[in-house]
Order: C-alpha cells, then structure tokens, then sequence
C-alpha cells in the first residue's frame, strides 16, 4: 500500500495513493492525527486499529504534499559509507573524518539529523552562502520503523519495518569538515526532503528495487538498494543494541556514488538546480536549490 500526508484546503490529512489514477482515498483521522501525517498510520497500524477510508477522495493535482513523517518524534538516524562504491569516492574526498580506519567500514557508521531538518516534496533546498558553499545532495533509501524494540536480531529485522520512503540527506561538506562530525553539516534547515510517499513492506522488493538521482536531468545515482553494504536487518540490530527503536522511527540506509563532492572539482549544488530522486515502488522526490531568501519565501509546510 502507498500512503502520502498532504494538505488539502489547508487542512493535513492523510490518504492511500492510486498514483495510476492520480486519486487518493482519504482516511478517517482527527485534525491532531492528520498532522502527524504517516506516523500516525505507523502507531495505529502496531495497534491493530488501522483506519479505514472515509468516503472521500482527492485529485493528486488537488493537494500539496507533505512528508510523510513530517515531525519525527526524534533524530533520523543515518548510515554513512552504506555502499562501496561511495564509501571509496568519499573517503577521497577530505572530508572523511572515519578514513584512517579503513575505505569500507568495519561496522555502520551512524550518525543523525535532526527532526527539524524534514522537508516537503517540492520543498526548495535553501542555500545559505553566509553559512555554507559547498551543499551536497544524497539519494537514500529510507526505513520506517513499525514494531518497535530493544536488541533486535538480524533473523528478526525485517518484522519490526513497516515500509520505506525516499530522503534526501542533503549535506553541507565544508561544515561536516569543519566540525568533524556530521550533525551539523546534516540538519541545517530545509536538509532532509522526504516523500513523496511511504509503501508498506509487503509492497516494496527491498533486494531489487532501483534508485536513481539526477540533477538538472542528468543521471548522476543510479544502484539497486540490494547492494548496501550493510543491509537492512544488520542496521537495525546494530541501531537496537542498546537503544530502543520506536514506532515511526526512520533509518536512512546510506547514498551510493554520484554525489557532488565525488567530481573532480566537486559539483556543489547552486540556486536553480533541481534534484529527482526515485525509487521504484516509492515515487519520484524532487526538490529545486534556492538562495536561503528565496527559499524562506517559497518553504513549503513539511
């Protein structure tokens, strides 16, 4: 099932996508459910009291998309280095704090963004030359948790996701290499497009599904999410070892090679650049670069 947040008149709701019809079957929340947008879907479906359509349909062109989880009750945890190919271009780059521990990491390699970096579909991905001048874009995979838990196996993995959606962990490199950790080159404002849908589990083929990001309609990603280096069920029992995953939780798995800073001389992003992303089975994402004054004028609601 694919499920989208969106507004529609201005009030958040929540639906099942048709995408072949351009419809979507509201479902039946509250206004305070609505607002958590698939969360909510996420907490009621652990429950066992999934909500069911209201009667209602809307017109895709209808409605501004939101993320699907557009406040994550805490940080998104991220991979890096999840793909050979990019943990190789990476640790060429500079700007790779984990290089001296080797090119391919011994475990995964988690860092995190901040709730408040999520963003709509359609979101303008804001530059701020005051703040930085080397801003990246990252195609990953996202996990969204369902069940939640504590010391998952990997054997067990897979039955605590509820389903996947597109992130674009977007990164400012010269502050990543400035403070030698990634938080702070990770969660600036506008940094974490999400969408354009979420699709359970059982509809997603995890080990095949391709992934491609183009930039100004040039392919510059383009993988099978089957070839991380750490899979799905080993991020989740490593993540769980010691930390409780909670439903509506989100994992992005990592980025392949194809990023800016992989060119010689990186290819930043620059105001009027537009970023798709898309993952079969998900949809597509797309997010154009503004200035940060333009940006502030044209943010969409998350």
């Amino acid at each position: 099932m694919l499920y989208t947040a969106y507004h529609y008149r201005n009030r958040p709701e929540v639906g099942l996508v048709d995408a072949a019809a351009g419809r979507i079957q509201v479902l039946g929340l509250d206004d305070a459910e609505a607002r958590e947008g698939v969360a909510a879907i996420v907490r009621r479906h652990v429950a066992g009291d999934l909500p069911k359509p209201n009667g209602q349909t809307r017109g895709l062109g209808a409605v501004s998309l939101r993320a699907p989880i557009p406040h994550p009750a805490r940080n998104i945890f991220c991979v890096g280095k999840n793909y050979h190919d990019h943990a190789r271009e990476f640790a060429a780059s500079g700007f790779d704090s984990s290089a001296a521990a080797g090119t391919v990491p011994k475990a995964p390699i988690i860092f995190s963004k901040l709730p408040q970096s999520v963003s709509a579909p359609g979101s303008p991905i804001p530059i701020d030359r005051d703040v930085s001048s080397a801003i990246d874009y990252e195609a990953e995979l996202a996990v969204i948790i369902g069940r939640g838990g504590r010391g998952i196996p990997k054997a067990q993995a897979l039955d605590h996701v509820w389903g996947y959606t597109i992130i674009n962990d977007v990164t400012a490199r010269d502050l990543q290499g400035l403070h030698s950790q990634w938080l702070i080159g990770k969660s600036q404002d506008g940094f974490c497009p999400m969408g354009p849908y979420a699709v359970t589990a059982d509809a997603f083929d995890l080990g095949r599904a391709r992934m491609r990001c183009w930039v100004n309609d040039e392919l510059r990603q383009d993988v099978s999410t089957g070839q991380l280096i750490f899979d799905v069920p080993t991020l989740i029992e490593s993540i769980s070892a010691g930390i409780t995953l909670i439903p509506g939780d989100v994992i992005a798995t990592g980025t392949p090679a194809g990023v800016g800073i992989g060119f010689d001389p990186p290819r930043y992003l620059r105001p009027g650049d537009v970023v798709r992303i898309e993952i079969d089975g998900i949809g597509v994402l797309e997010n154009v670069a503004r200035t940060y004054a333009e940006a502030s004028r044209r943010k969409a609601i998350a």
